[in-house]
């Protein structure tokens, strides 16, 4: 699908400024939204909306299907009278610069109980009505993820390890869980009700300003997950319900050992028994909540890296032939055309690309990998050499901010950005967005470290490692004063308005 010529800014939700540790879709959020919108950003790029895993990771959740309800905006919960003024005070321990995880979560999750409570005791019939509506709509995943949520608990460690009656989902069992549950049953679907809400007023504001979100997909999902138990038929597990192999690339230029995921994989087989129906849902349910979607690894979808569980890293792994195309068509067969961008970054073959071209996805550029000691080396990134129907970043969340890649580049690496773009270098970060806005890609993104111009001190994560990542926040008065302008500037020269 051809994309109208725009731009916009890749920011998560938890990096925005807030009073109660993390982002979340309170009133900065919709400050965002203008702020996009005064720079002639028509787009805005997040990652995934999951639950956080393993590492604070939005891409290990807990549901392929359910919110991430630390996102949850406390003062609306004020506002319904569900919590108090003083109780919004910041945890003690919040940073204004990173998420401090360990003070945050258990801060939010303390007052979404609270207000759980109190809905609960005193909610009014219009609210108790709206929640019942919300409960019919999302009743195929929502009783599943709440029940998973309340055992999970109750329970430490994997599903795999709970009591067999629980693991193997009997219903004797499963219906003495939700009656002895049911109050954290109750406590798990609240927080989906206002997460939910919550962010449909979000995403009508920003649409209302012209600006449409773009969500992002992981291709795998946590096996301590919702649908992994609820489901386990359609991954590849042992008897005891563990991963016997797992998911992760190769090594490559981001690690020399890999990236071992640890995700369980898809038995493909039985997915398109049922006509990939599971799949179908997903992204029906993705585009509920997101105007356009990135695909996350889809090279996986033609093929993909499978490890054994029992291997300490990626390395000794082997490519397994995925059914991308017959999943494809299953998908647009019941949804239609959809706006779909296809990650395509990594080991690429002509096989991902022809999965990609056929389906008329398109990919992604990177404009830091463009530069190197052999110019020809990443050819493909070079934007003399995109079509139009592609994607192109200054970074991602997984790179370096473009000021510090550019600090820590070979002097050959540098040069050849300064020629090919007949610039100094000394603002290196702007160089690449006036290089991506310039570009005939239809769609050009950049992450909002790049427009302050942050160092690599700001980075989102570093893949492959476990910890230390997705922490990075901004306060309002760190943005450049005329970032928005410049954009729009940009915008309007490259045809981007």
């Amino acid at each position: 699908m051809r994309f109208p010529r725009r731009s916009g800014v890749l920011l998560h939700p938890t990096s925005l400024p807030g009073p109660h540790g993390s982002g979340d879709f309170g009133a900065s959020a919709y400050h965002f939204v203008d702020w996009l919108a005064v720079g002639g950003q028509k787009l805005w790029q997040i990652l995934p909306l999951g639950g956080i895993g393993p590492g604070n990771s939005p891409y290990m959740s807990s549901s392929a299907f359910a919110g991430n309800v630390l996102l949850v905006d406390l003062d609306d919960l004020a506002q319904h009278g569900w919590l108090e003024p003083e109780e919004l005070a910041p945890p003690a321990g919040a940073d204004d610069r990173q998420v401090n995880f360990d003070a945050v979560v258990p801060f939010r999750m303390d007052r979404l109980a609270r207000a759980a409570g109190r809905f609960a005791a005193s909610a009014s019939a219009a609210d108790r009505a709206d929640l019942a509506e919300f409960k019919a709509a999302h009743a195929d995943w929502l009783d599943d993820y709440a029940l998973f949520m309340a055992l999970a608990e109750a329970h430490p460690g994997s599903w795999s390890d709970w009591p067999a009656p629980l693991a193997r989902r009997e219903k004797k069992a499963l219906a003495a869980a939700r009656k002895q549950h049911a109050e954290r049953v109750d406590f798990w679907t609240f927080c989906q009700w206002r997460f939910f809400r919550q962010w449909g007023r979000l995403r009508a504001y920003a649409n209302t300003r012209g600006v449409q979100i773009v969500g992002d997909a992981p291709i795998f999902i946590a096996h301590h997950s919702a649908e992994v138990w609820a489901r386990p038929e359609l991954f590849i597990l042992d008897g005891r319900g563990e991963p016997s192999v797992i998911a992760g690339v190769p090594p490559d230029g981001f690690s020399a050992t890999g990236q071992r995921w640890g995700n369980p994989l898809y038995r493909w087989e039985a997915h398109a028994a049922e006509g990939f129906a599971w799949w179908i849902q997903r992204i029906k349910r993705s585009f509920e909540l997101v105007d356009m979607l990135r695909i996350d690894h889809f090279r996986g979808f033609a093929a993909y890296w499978e490890i054994p569980a029992s291997e300490p890293t990626a390395v000794n792994g082997r490519w397994v032939p995925a059914p991308g195309e017959a999943l494809f068509e299953a998908i647009a067969a019941a949804l239609g055309e959809l706006p779909v961008i296809a990650e395509d970054l990594g080991v690429i073959t002509p096989d991902v690309d022809a999965l990609r071209k056929r389906n008329d996805f398109p990919g992604m550029r990177i404009l830091q990998f463009a530069w190197g000691e052999d110019i020809n080396a990443e050819r493909r990134f070079l934007p003399h050499r995109y079509e139009p129907d592609t994607v192109v970043y200054t970074g991602t969340h997984d790179n370096d901010t473009t000021v510090g890649w550019y600090a820590s580049a070979s002097e050959a690496s540098r040069h050849h950005l300064r020629e090919y773009l007949a610039t100094d270098g000394h603002t290196p970060h702007w160089d690449l967005i006036r290089c991506a806005c310039a570009s005939i890609a239809d769609t050009a993104i950049y992450p909002m470290q790049d427009v302050m111009g942050l160092d690599g001190r700001h980075r989102m994560n570093f893949p492959g490692t476990g910890t230390g990542n997705w922490a990075w926040r901004f306060s309002w008065n760190e943005v450049p004063p005329e970032a928005a302008t410049r954009l729009h500037r940009m915008a309007q020269l490259y045809d981007r308005l």
